[in-house]
């Protein structure tokens, strides 16, 4: 074996004994695997020192490339309503039937650097900024409607794991399925990963998704829970595992040349847009948590409901300008739309926007790409990069027109009963879904390719980190777990 692959198990062996864990200031860290919130399913606290101390640090990691999503390909186009489901929601876009809004979007691989191969074995990014009337809208989600986590303290650890060993700066397996064999939620999306899905054939094949849960306001100021769903037009297709590897030696922008050659030749990509809806009270009748961002909404219960299509129509005209700079956050909210107390939109919600005035600048969004294509008037002023600015009063509450408050566009307050405290979350329901995935959505080719596809990864880590893993993957069905170990022993046997 090189010894590139077994620095961490060197590590150990020179420092048997794991010292314990402090904050940046060296003050002891009562836990790393659970942040603070107002009961199990309340919101995070500002008070959480330790995962903003994590998490600003994380989003500082990298310069100037993004920390993730650092490879992607974009373009512009338009939304088009063609559904009323004003009964739901209040959001401009969604006004009227035939209301057109445009978009950009930015899709992209996770772990990756800028220069990877977009073939990669990953989660595409599927980021759309909707310009409305009444300001910018972000739906800053995956290709899959689910997550590895459900407690965003555990996100920068996450992410390390795929990107490189700190020493060696190689890929390491052992990393991986060490975090993934100890922390069982993330069995869910991991199943999503390895399965034809991890390998889309372009972005063009591909679904979206909003993937967490949202708060939707109507003109009654009444409220539903909502996930947001993009369904490709064009069809699923995929990559086998052999394809992905040829096209990332011979053409790793394979998904970003495919995006733009057909927009340029005016074979428009599309997606059908549509929303699953529960009401407050299904939401407090639900056993399971329809916040927990490791899990779906089943469609039997909670249908797909149309509501519009988005079309790509131009592509960037200058890559840099257009897509590079382009920031999207799940904070930038309009109208109709609210957050939810899903922990990880809550994290992601500072997360997004600290790491863009880290990366672009304070006044990012005053970039052309980020730009609001509606009347802007606030009260924040300089800063690097300042390009729009006016001789308004600067300060607030003023008697001299400077812009006053709109409060009909009051945030729809949810009352929250708990104690303060970090919930662990490892020991919740891990497996009913996967089960099901496993059970009732793959058909028996894809569940082969699903074992293979995770054998062959696998057989690269430790022994004792293959046996954890098999485990939590014998939990979803002891058959998956059987052909599992049977696979990855195969591999070992052509090794010998």
């Amino acid at each position: 074996m090189p010894k590139s692959q077994d620095q961490i198990q060197e590590f150990k062996n020179a420092h048997p004994q794991a010292p314990n864990l402090t904050t940046e200031t060296g003050a002891p860290m009562e836990t790393n695997t659970a942040s603070m919130s107002l009961g199990p399913r309340g919101p995070l606290l500002l008070q959480d020192h330790n995962f903003l101390e994590n998490m600003a640090h994380f989003d500082r990691e990298r310069i100037p490339e993004r920390v993730v999503h650092a490879k992607g390909a974009g373009a512009f186009g338009y939304f088009e309503c063609t559904h009323d489901v004003t009964e739901f929601t209040k959001l401009s876009p969604f006004g009227k039937i035939g209301k057109k809004t445009d978009v950009s979007v930015r899709f992209s691989t996770v772990g990756g650097e800028s220069g990877s191969a977009d073939t990669a074995r990953d989660p595409r990014g599927f980021a759309v900024k909707f310009y409305s009337d009444e300001g910018n809208w972000d739906l800053v989600g995956n290709n899959t409607p689910i997550f590895f986590i459900r407690d965003p303290i555990l996100f920068p650890s996450f992410i390390h794991t795929q990107k490189r060993n700190p020493r060696t700066h190689l890929k390491d397996p052992d990393m991986f399925w060490d975090f993934i064999s100890l922390r069982p939620e993330t069995t869910h999306q991991v199943m999503f990963l390895f399965s034809s899905r991890g390998t889309p054939d372009g972005f063009r094949h591909m679904n979206g998704y909003g993937s967490h849960t949202f708060k939707l306001v109507n003109k009654a100021n009444d409220y539903v829970w909502c996930k947001f769903h993009f369904k490709t037009d064009q069809g699923i297709k995929n990559m086998t595992p052999e394809e992905a590897e040829v096209l990332a030696g011979k053409n790793p922008d394979y998904s970003l040349q495919d995006l733009y050659d057909n927009i340029e030749s005016g074979d428009y990509p599309s997606w059908s847009v549509q929303l699953q809806i529960m009401t407050k009270e299904e939401a407090e009748k639900e056993e399971t948590n329809p916040f927990d961002l490791t899990k779906i909404w089943p469609h039997s219960k909670y249908p797909l409901r149309p509501v519009g299509k988005m079309v790509l129509d131009r592509n960037p005209t200058n890559y840099f300008n257009d897509v590079e700079q382009s920031a999207y956050s799940p904070a930038h909210m309009i109208p109709g739309v609210e957050a939810s107390p899903d922990k990880m939109l809550q994290g992601r919600l500072f997360s997004y926007g600290d790491t863009h005035r880290h990366r672009l600048g304070t006044n990012y969004n005053q970039l052309p790409v980020n730009k609001p294509r509606c009347p802007l008037r606030n009260y924040q002023r300089d800063g690097p990069q300042n390009m729009e600015q006016d001789d308004s009063p600067n300060y607030f509450p003023n008697s001299f027109s400077g812009p006053q408050e709109q409060r009909t566009q009051a945030h729809i307050g949810i009352k929250y009963e708990g104690v303060e405290g970090r919930y662990q979350s490892s020991d919740e329901d891990n497996f009913s879904q996967p089960a099901t995935f496993w059970k009732d959505v793959l058909d028996d080719k894809e569940k082969e390719a699903l074992v293979q596809n995770i054998a062959g990864h696998l057989k690269n880590a430790k022994k004792f980190l293959q046996e954890r893993a098999i485990g939590n993957f014998a939990k979803v069905n002891s058959e998956f777990g059987q052909r599992l170990r049977k696979a990855v022993d195969a591999h070992k046997s052509s090794n010998l």
